[in-house]
């Protein structure tokens, strides 16, 4: 199989998946669930609430400050989730400074504004025979009134941090978690370590379990050690949990935007609406200026929009109304690409060269100045990304993704088809080729001789 053959047989299939991805009905039909694939819509689209909360960091060390802000942002988050708040955003500044949350479709704002403001909870529960354990001490239960408290909660926890078990070597490392106690709190866990040899021992963090370690023996210590087959990302992850109960930093809602989601819903009307003429306008000019090549561009350019959607929806990326401008203005650099070599193919065929030598010399020159350009434009994405946050981050995040996908529909859509359409009758018909009227009828004579 030719390597033509293979791309050919590359772009259907990328193009019959974004078209799964992108219409409801086909998904269903070839036997997807109903929502499986469905645009993430932004705060601004949706309506919702959109809350910043301040962070208190006095009275936390320096180094400890991301660990605790980012049990903030995990609190927070259990406690939406707890509301049924769909695709909720929840993310911290990078200074740390402030939570920022958004929380699309909330029906009850006090409600969530409440639920976030309380403290975090952290609990030790032992096991209930008949209930949460059965009688050789295994757990048989994660509910939270199944188990019985011990007096043991957050007021006497210190802190909790990863470490890597006695032994272990940086091939195979076995992460585990340590947790400190106060002197009060050492008494109270020497107490139910002591009674609970051998049974598990629960750790609750906002009445959810977090971990239920066995207890080996009676623990006479400040520390304890939480282990059992964590891998390093869920051993900070559950750290960074108890952490969150232990020491909870304090935060202050200091703005409260609310949008409707009518506002929301003509927003984006208008988005679409701006998107098609913004889309049908390129094509109408690439046709009337670049003919066939034109047509071919039109063509690429309708698959860049479709995978490009399809990218959107299943990564999935959270569409704003920044998102969306960001969406258009990549539409209009996707064609950029078409252009340069189009016109590259146009002074290839006026030195005397074959409409299909004229399409791969122009490919091939016209790489340098496509690369060079888009290039450019990603550094000024990376910029933006990395730079900001919000709304800002959510335009470059489209218009990046834009930039990529334009690459590939222009360097190897609009290239394949050209070179089939180059190999049939109408390569012989250079007024389809050589739109613009750059060059004169007996130039145009000649070229049709040649090819």
């Amino acid at each position: 199989m030719t390597k033509q053959v293979w791309l050919i047989s590359f772009i259907v299939v990328v193009l019959l998946g974004a078209l799964v991805i992108d219409f409801p009905a086909i998904a269903e039909f070839v036997g997807f669930p109903e929502g499986q694939f469905q645009i993430r819509q932004g705060l601004d689209l949706s309506g919702g609430t959109h809350l910043v909360y301040q962070t208190d960091l006095t009275d936390v060390e320096p180094k400890e400050r991301s660990d605790s802000v980012s049990g903030v942002v995990e609190v927070i988050r259990r406690r939406v989730d707890a509301l049924g708040v769909a695709e909720p955003s929840i993310q911290k500044t990078r200074d740390n400074s402030r939570v920022i949350v958004e929380l699309p479709g909330i029906d009850d704002v006090n409600e969530a504004i409440s639920l976030i403001g309380e403290t975090a909870e952290l609990e030790f529960r032992e096991g209930i025979v008949g209930k949460s354990i059965d009688e050789n001490g295994s757990m048989i239960s994660s509910n939270y009134d199944d188990w019985a408290d011990v007096g043991l909660t957050g007021a006497n926890f210190v802190k909790a941090e990863v470490q890597f078990a006695q032994g272990s070597t940086v091939i195979v490392s076995e992460p585990e978690v340590v947790i400190k106690f106060d002197a009060e709190g050492r008494q109270k866990f020497e107490e139910v370590t002591g009674r609970n040899i051998n049974k598990p021992l629960a750790i609750f963090l906002d009445k959810q379990l977090l971990s239920a370690p066995k207890v080996k023996s009676r623990i006479n210590s400040e520390t304890a050690v939480i282990s059992g087959g964590f891998d390093l990302p869920e051993a900070k992850r559950l750290a960074i949990q108890l952490n969150a109960g232990a020491l909870p930093v304090p935060i202050e809602l200091i703005a409260q935007n609310n949008i409707g989601a009518t506002l929301g819903a003509e927003s984006i009307q208008k988005s679409i609406i701006a998107g098609l003429i913004g889309l049908l306008m390129v094509m109408l000019f690439m046709i009337i200026y670049y003919r066939l090549p034109g047509l071919v561009a039109a063509l690429a350019l309708s698959i860049y929009a479709l995978i490009t959607l399809a990218i959107f929806i299943a990564i999935p990326v959270t569409l704003t109304l920044a998102g969306i401008a960001g969406f258009v203005l990549s539409v209009g650099m996707a064609i950029d690409a078409n252009i340069l070599i189009f016109e590259r193919m146009k002074e290839e065929v006026r030195r005397g060269s074959t409409v299909r030598l004229a399409i791969d010399t122009g490919f091939k020159r016209a790489w340098t100045s496509i690369r060079d350009s888009n290039i450019a434009s990603l550094i000024t994405v990376v910029i933006l990304y990395f730079g900001a946050s919000g709304l800002i981050r959510g335009f470059a995040v489209t218009l990046g993704i834009g930039i990529l996908v334009s690459l590939f529909t222009a360097l190897t859509c609009t290239h394949i088809v050209l070179q089939l359409l180059a190999s049939t009758g109408l390569r012989n018909k250079a007024s389809l080729w050589m739109g613009g009227a750059l060059i004169g009828q007996d130039q145009k004579s000649e070229i049709k001789n040649q090819a």
